[in-house]
């Protein structure tokens, strides 16, 4: 039986649901600086495929990464965390 490769795995924030079974999640991480030793905060944004358009925006979602699905998604929506107040 083949195994399939890990994928990875990010926790985001949903920042754009206005295209048609696509949102947007935006990824918060802190990196070190090389030279001067502070951390940086840095914000990476994933076009994500959402099949029944259940996420709306300020949800906390989980996104796995996926084969390319179109010029810009590589990443697919896995389940909603926390919805938004």
């Amino acid at each position: 039986m083949e195994t399939r490769n890990l994928r990875k795995e990010r926790i985001g924030v949903v920042v754009s649901d206005k295209m048609d079974k696509t949102i947007v999640v935006a990824v918060k991480l802190k990196e070190k600086h090389p030279i001067y030793g502070k951390f940086v905060n840095k914000t990476t944004r994933f076009y994500v495929h959402d099949e029944q358009e259940t996420c709306n925006v300020g949800d906390l979602v989980k996104i796995m990464e996926t084969r390319p699905l179109s010029k810009s998604k590589r990443w697919r929506f896995v389940e909603i965390i926390e919805r938004a107040k």
